[in-house]
């Protein structure tokens, strides 16, 4: 199966054919998968070399322009290096875009801290309006980035990541979809984070919610799946840092009484970079260390 990024500059392209509004804006990485593309279309092409803030200025000018700019790296040099440009150049200025990074938590392991970006999520949580998405599968990926591309002046983020469910599931850009029902609480699972919470809560009384657009937070649909009872147990399951979204849910269930847990990507630096499946165990993502914790938050009313 391809990755969600062997999916990306493909549909981009296809996009870049389709309507005249889009632009892609690069910082070399990711430059060889448009070579047809910046052929057909020099002028809506852009590669400014390895210059990550101009790679967001660029895109923010496009829009100023009256295009629609996709901005594409990994993502701790597209979120986090040129985060003043984002704050500044898109947010202060009033304009939308689309940023589609590559490399997630930790998906080239081998390329060190440097080329991880954990908290991008939560970083972007410091400024307004920004629409989230978590794909969990290529598929996923691709609707997601459509999406995106057709949202008028919004501002997007889209995090691609080499960790994959094993099958798509239908997204639409903003709700969260009820994967099983249960009564003895709610686990939220966040893109490709979904496969691990299915086989970690397999046989225990549990509602899993799959959330491929985590901001805008869909508040509404974890109401529901609590039931806006007299107690909400929840765990939200991200594959980025530990409690980015517990907040979120948090302000959602506000005026019942309530617990959340947030798991997800650890503060601590792990420096034996390893492989992807060893940095999952270490920061407790795998299915057992779930199961585990899942288990030991909720208690006996988790079990069938």
């Amino acid at each position: 199966m391809d990755t969600m990024r062997d999916r990306f500059a493909p549909t981009l392209s296809r996009l870049l054919d389709e309507d005249p509004r889009v632009a892609v804006v690069l910082a070399v990485i990711g430059a060889d998968g448009f070579a047809g593309a910046q052929r057909k279309h020099p002028e809506r092409v852009i590669d400014v070399g390895i210059r990550e803030q101009l790679l967001v200025g660029a895109g923010a000018g496009l829009a100023l322009a009256g295009l629609r700019p996709v901005m594409h790296t990994f993502a701790s040099f597209l979120v986090e290096r040129p985060f003043e440009q984002v704050k500044l150049d898109f947010g202060h200025q009033g304009v939308g875009g689309v940023l589609v990074s590559a490399a997630a938590s930790f998906d080239w392991p081998a390329g060190g801290y440097t080329h991880m970006a954990p908290g991008d999520v939560a970083l972007l949580d410091t400024l307004d309006g920004w629409t989230v998405h978590v794909p969990g599968h290529p598929d996923e990926a691709e609707t997601l980035l459509r999406h995106a591309v057709a949202g008028g002046d919004d501002k997007v983020y889209v995090r691609l990541s080499v960790q994959s469910n094993a099958r798509a599931m239908p997204v639409d850009g903003a709700r969260f979809r009820t994967v099983r029902e249960g009564r003895g609480g709610v686990v939220v699972a966040v893109g490709p984070m979904l496969d691990h919470v299915l086989a970690a809560t397999d046989g225990l009384d549990l509602t899993v919610l799959y959330a491929t657009t985590v901001r805008p937070f869909d508040a509404e649909a974890l109401r529901r799946a609590t039931g806006a009872g007299a107690v909400a147990d929840v765990v939200v399951v991200e594959p980025y840092l530990a409690g980015t979204s517990t907040a979120a849910a948090n302000d959602a269930l506000g005026d019942v009484p309530h617990r959340v847990l947030g798991l997800g990507v650890g503060r601590a630096e792990l420096r034996r970079y390893g492989q992807v499946d060893e940095h999952m165990a270490a920061h407790g993502l795998d299915v057992r260390s779930l199961r585990e914790r899942v288990t030991g938050f909720l208690g006996a009313r988790a079990l069938v």
